[in-house]
């Protein structure tokens, strides 16, 4: 099925246009930094979820301060501590994949280590947080309506685009219809979940080449939308449109967190997040969600 042409999507699935702050407090035995996020969404009060930032934490610079990514240069025992901060904060484990930029999606249980490849985890199970690491990707989370399920995607243009981006395979559609198709076969379809899209490169700074774009297009029409040429005959790509799109034509209604406005994008906001466009060498900052 193709994702048609849509200008707007309905009022339930229009985005919060304002950055979701968190508020200092104590969900675990550490305190939260003070500008870490909690989604601003209207999940079930069983669902916690969070974005970390670059606050907090032990590793030096260029991973200052609050690098979760193991893979990135950073001092093992640096990465370590950040994590068991993390845990700490949260008071539940989280288990963090390793993400390759494909389509796959793992149903986690309290059995899985940190490691398993994979762009998504999803769970059932209580006390255990699905989290994806990004410095530019888009963090997805995402919950059923009654709260009786959760997951976590990594969404880069690859994993949204699927089989039509060069490099990824296994799959014939994205991450996220990838995961809805794998829900839905079990009875949870997608008018069923909500989704909560965290910070992630901007349309102003995220430029691509034309193969990009060609990956989106096909059945897609609409996905013109979410790209803007540029005099050098290249093309800014508004990642967080292209998953909002979507997730709308998959079928699920509730669209939260990130509007494509700057205070959400990676790469200007030097301060807050990571960015692996803006800096090269950079560390990782985290998004998850769990159940209580």
């Amino acid at each position: 099925m193709g994702y048609g042409h849509v200008p707007m999507l309905p009022v339930r699935a229009r985005i919060l246009g304002v950055m979701d702050i968190y508020a200092p407090g104590r969900p675990g035995s550490t305190a939260w930094p003070s500008n870490w996020q909690r989604p601003q969404w209207p999940a079930p009060a069983r669902v916690r979820a969070f974005c970390t930032s670059r606050t907090g934490g032990v590793s030096a610079a260029p991973y200052d301060s609050m690098n979760l990514g193991q893979h990135v240069g950073d001092l093992p025992e640096a990465v370590a501590a950040n994590r068991f901060q993390l845990q700490q904060a949260l008071g539940v484990r989280t288990v963090f994949l390793n993400q390759v930029h494909g389509c796959e999606v793992v149903a986690l249980t309290q059995a899985h280590t940190d490691g398993v490849q994979a762009d998504g985890s999803w769970t059932a199970a209580q006390g255990l947080a699905c989290a994806v690491l990004v410095a530019d990707c888009l963090p997805l989370l995402l919950c059923t309506t009654d709260g009786s399920h959760v997951a976590a995607l990594h969404a880069g243009w690859r994993g949204l685009a699927g089989a039509q981006a060069p490099g990824v395979a296994r799959s014939e559609t994205g991450v996220i219809e990838t995961f809805l198709r794998g829900q839905a076969a079990s009875g949870l379809g997608p008018a069923r979940w909500m989704a909560w899209l965290g910070p992630c490169i901007g349309p102003q700074a995220f430029e691509v080449g034309n193969e990009v774009r060609e990956a989106f297009l096909p059945g897609s029409p609409s996905a013109t939308l979410a790209f803007a040429p540029q005099v050098s005959g290249k093309w800014l790509a508004d990642l967080a449109l292209l998953a909002r799109q979507r997730l709308h034509f998959a079928g699920v209604a509730g669209v939260y967190g990130n509007d494509s406005s700057a205070p959400w994008c990676t790469v200007d906001n030097p301060l807050r997040f990571f960015s692996h466009r803006r800096d090269r060498v950079s560390g990782r900052f985290a998004a998850g969600i769990w159940r209580v």
